[in-house]
Formats: structure tokens, C-alpha cells, sequence
């Protein structure tokens, strides 16, 4: 069978699901890892930091070699990074004389599968030979949504049928994901990235200099933030707000969010482009500002988290939608420009949830107090496409 452009995208697909499940496997295991392992909680709630800062540094240097390296072999080690990350929370702790050295060790490998992923999918789908540039990249990132809808179903399903103490088995069976990938991107077409390179001559300077760089820079760092800041309180705020176990408060948190996030993504790639990016980023951002509100101000606490479920809706398209924006509109910002933004988007992803944290710390856990301070990130994107795109018609 030939394999074409379309087996690429799939593959891409897989990429994207290893990324949610990098990420959001292990909090869900954070309580079991204490009674366990017999570590604090603190020490655990380092795993988050230690998690996005990996990313971070992923990014950075996906920045600095992301023209010098073979994005075949990279992307597929990188699903090999993610492959050990997850079997390694089943044995490293064991094996190690430290059992938090273990669980750091294998939150670093497969941070590293998920953040160079992220790197390399998004331009991989970007150089394939297809139309609806900005459909394709949104409905590639809704993969994210479905990923982290299945982790928390599935893992929920997972421990309540089978018993939370059979752990280690569901971490194994989640890494034949990433294996998958690492053995589909072995054989599918990478197509010629050389197009996305940087072509004024310039390296990073002249893209460093653009102003409306900057704008998509800020962009993405909002969109980081708004998102994992309704998105990673979600749960709390529902077994805070509404009294329901934990299990509950994931389906009715993260999970509807996940599947809402997942809803627009794809509803803009079957719109057929439509929809002007501008417009769709621009409405998004009011949705999000009046879904912020919503949750933080409803006396009932119901409304509330309809407020928060309907904030996956908005902030579904804000991700894919600016890379899309960008590479229209800045001709030779190449892959490193990805790699800016993706290091913009998980900044945002760092400093949003922990600055709501800090936040609702300082008013007695009150995470309404956080929700409404975070107004200020989709407020912030309606400013810069402002400063922007004073003249919409400009957009291509």
C-alpha cells in the first residue's frame, strides 16, 4: 500500500494523543503516589513543575536545532521517550533506591516525548501537500482534547472495574499508544520541510524583530494560560463546588471541558475555513472572557460549572488557530517560529494554573477569585489582535 499525506496527518493524530497522555496520566495518580510511596505531597506537586519545565527546555531547543535535525528519527525517538516514561512509573520506583527519583525520571522521559512532539507535528502537517491549512491544523489539535477526554474516562473506567492498585498495568497499556506512533512515523511520508525554513537570509533576527511576531507570541502565551487554568482547576472546583466525589469531579471537570475544547477544534475543521481566523480566534476570546465570568460570579453552583465546561468550548480554537494565523502571515518565520510558539503556549500553560493557584491561596482556596482574575488572558489576545489586525481584510 502507498502511503500518502493522509497516513502522515494520521500518524500526526497519534502524536498528539501521546501528548495528552504525557501530561495528564500522572496528576490523576498524585494521591496514589503519596499513600504508596509514602512521599509527600509536595514533593509530588513538584512533578508538575518538573513535567512543564521539560517541555520548556524541549521548546528551547527545538528553537536552536530545529533546522539541523531529521525529523523522521527525532519524532520517532521521541514516541520512544514517551514509551519509556510511561512503562518506567511502573517499575523505576521499584528498581531505584529512591522511589520519587523514579517517578521524577520517568515524568522527565516522557515530558520529553510530549514536548518534542509538539514541536515537530505541528510543521510535519503544515509541509503536507493538503488544503484548509488552518482546518487540518485544528482538527489535528482536537486530537489533544480527545486524548485527555480518554485519559480520564478511560483511566476512571480503569479503576473502578479493575482497582486503583492495578496502576502499573493501566500506565503499560496507555504507553501502546506511543508506540504506535513511534512505529507509524518509521514508514509515513515526511514531506520536505525545507519550505517552512527561514528563507530571508536573517536566522532569527528579522523574526525576533517582527512586531507581529510578538503579537502571536503574547497570542499563544494567553491561550496557554486561559486554557490550563480553567482546565487544570477544573476537577477541584468541582468537588469543591458541587460536594461529588473525586471521580465525579473529574467526568464533570476536566472531562467535559476536554470534550467541549475537542468539539470546536473539529467543528472549525469541518467548517472549511469559512470561518476567518481572525473573527473565530476574536469570538473565542469573548466566549472565554464570559465563561470566566460565568463561573466566577454564578451564586449557583450548577451555572457555575456549566461556566466551566463551556470555557473548553472557547479556548478550543485560540491553540491551533494562532499557528495557523502565524505561518499566513509571516512567510519566513519557518519551524522555529513553532517552536517559539509552542515555548509561548506552555509558559502560558506553566504560569496560567499556577498563578490561579496562588491566587485562590491567598483568598482562602477560593478558586471563583482566580477564575476572575484570569479575564486578563482572553482579555489580553482581543488587545494584540487589535494592535494586529486593525484591518481584518489584510488576513489572506
Amino acid at each position: 500500500m502507498k502511503l500518502t499525506a493522509r497516513h502522515t496527518v494520521r500518524a500526526a493524530y497519534i502524536g498528539y494523543l501521546t501528548q495528552a497522555i504525557t501530561i495528564n496520566f500522572a496528576p490523576l495518580l498524585f494521591l496514589t503516589f503519596e499513600n504508596t510511596y509514602d512521599i509527600s505531597l509536595g514533593k509530588i506537586s513538584l512533578l508538575i513543575a518538573v513535567s512543564f519545565l521539560t517541555q520548556l527546555s524541549c521548546d528551547l531547543l527545538g528553537v536552536k536545532f530545529s533546522d539541523k535535525v531529521n525529523p523522521r528519527a527525532t519524532v520517532v525517538i521521541a514516541h520512544l521517550c514517551a514509551v519509556l516514561g510511561m512503562t518506567g512509573f511502573a517499575w523505576l520506583p521499584e528498581v531505584l533506591p529512591s522511589p520519587y527519583l523514579g517517578l521524577v525520571l520517568s515524568v522527565i522521559l516522557a515530558a520529553i516525548g510530549g514536548g518534542v512532539v509538539e514541536v515537530l507535528v505541528s510543521p510535519i502537517v503544515e509541509a503536507c501537500p493538503t488544503e484548509e491549512k488552518s482546518s487540518a491544523m485544528s482538527l489535528l489539535h482536537s486530537f489533544y482534547s480527545w486524548g485527555l477526554a480518554g485519559v480520564v474516562l478511560l483511566s476512571t473506567l480503569f479503576f473502578a472495574l479493575v482497582g486503583i492498585e492495578h496502576w502499573r498495568i493501566l500506565s503499560c497499556l496507555w504507553a501502546l499508544i506511543p508506540a504506535v506512533g513511534a512505529i507509524a512515523f518509521c514508514f509515513v511520508p515526511i514531506y520536505d520541510l525545507s519550505h517552512l525554513k527561514q528563507d530571508d537570509g536573517k536566522g532569527d533576527t528579522s523574526l525576533l524583530r517582527s512586531g507581529i511576531f510578538w503579537i502571536f507570541f503574547i497570542i499563544m502565551f494567553c491561550a496557554g494560560a486561559a486554557e490550563q487554568a480553567m482546565g487544570q482547576w477544573a476537577s477541584s472546583f468541582a468537588e469543591s463546588g458541587l460536594g461529588v466525589s473525586k471521580a465525579l469531579g473529574d467526568l464533570l471537570g476536566p472531562f467535559l471541558f476536554a470534550i467541549l475544547m475537542g468539539l470546536a477544534r473539529v467543528g472549525y475543521a469541518f467548517s472549511g475555513g469559512r470561518i476567518k481566523l481572525f473573527s473565530m480566534i476574536a469570538y473565542s476570546s469573548v466566549l472565554c472572557i464570559f465563561c470566566f465570568l460565568l463561573t466566577a460570579l454564578s451564586p449557583l453552583p450548577i451555572v457555575a460549572l456549566i461556566g466551566c465546561a463551556l470555557c473548553g468550548l472557547a479556548v478550543g480554537i485560540l491553540w491551533p488557530g494562532t499557528y495557523s494565523l502565524a505561518a499566513s502571515r509571516i512567510s519566513f518565520g519557518g519551524v522555529k517560529m513553532f517552536a517559539y510558539l509552542a515555548l509561548a503556549g506552555d509558559i502560558g500553560c506553566l504560569v496560567g494554573p499556577t498563578a490561579a493557584g496562588w491566587i485562590a491561596e491567598a483568598f482562602g482556596n477560593n478558586l471563583k477569585v482566580s477564575f476572575l482574575v484570569s479575564i486578563i488572558f482572553p482579555a489580553l489576545i482581543l488587545l494584540m489582535l487589535f494592535l494586529g489586525f486593525r484591518k481584518p481584510k489584510r488576513q489572506k
